[in-house]
């Protein structure tokens, strides 16, 4: 009797919108993130882009998390609508984190693996653009977003091997410059967060598929 008369209550459809919001701010904190790596005069700037975009999103994620709590019925589990939001959020605070330590550091050039990790992170950012408008069409859509959290999980499987490879360089490089090597050690592992966090977004959608379809 619930379920007959859950499907006949009107949901709450604005939470996809919010999802698209999100990921579209995310995706431009990504490519700010990606174009700081390259250097120059443009790293303080490019920091505080990327803060106000962390800022922004998060006034969509209390939006989310405001509309959970006044709306009856919603399109998607309630879980799922508060981990995946929290995922992506989680995304943008670790790019942010990123900006921070480079702003302390006053970081200025960076090493080109760090530099095509800032590339898969807007790949990925742009795959999360593609794939969460998809999620009010779960059924027709299911075989498109599972291709894209595939790719989003190739994408980290490949920012794990620069994050390695960019370390070994690192020491190589810096051996005999212990602060520049730690330095350049942290920038690489938030970016493998970044990236992780990603993954976490599209396992969430991958969750949400598999629930639902």
């Amino acid at each position: 009797m619930l379920g007959w008369f859950r499907a006949l209550m009107p949901k709450e459809e604005r939470f996809f919108d919010l999802f698209t919001r999100h990921a579209q701010v995310t995706l431009a904190a990504a490519q700010a993130l990606s174009e700081l790596l390259k250097g120059g005069d443009d790293v303080v700037r490019l920091c505080r882009e990327i803060t106000r975009r962390e800022n922004e999103a998060d006034e969509i994620t209390r939006e989310v998390m405001t509309g959970l709590r006044k709306s009856f019925i919603t399109p998607l589990d309630r879980g799922d609508i508060k981990d995946l939001i929290t995922s992506m959020d989680d995304a943008i605070d670790q790019m942010n984190q990123t900006a921070k330590v480079i702003t302390l550091f006053e970081l200025r050039s960076f090493e080109g693996h760090m530099q095509s990790m800032g590339d898969i992170i807007v790949q990925a950012a742009r795959l999360m653009v593609d794939a969460v408008p998809l999620l009010s069409s779960l059924n027709r859509e299911s075989a498109r977003l599972n291709s894209l959290t595939e790719e989003m999980i190739r994408l980290e499987e490949q920012a794990d091997q620069l994050h390695d490879e960019g370390r070994k360089q690192l020491f190589l490089d810096k051996k005999n410059e212990a602060i520049a090597f730690v330095v350049g050690t942290e920038v690489y592992g938030h970016l493998e967060m970044v990236v992780d966090r990603f993954e976490d977004v599209a396992n969430e959608i991958s969750a949400i598929v598999i629930e639902n379809v």
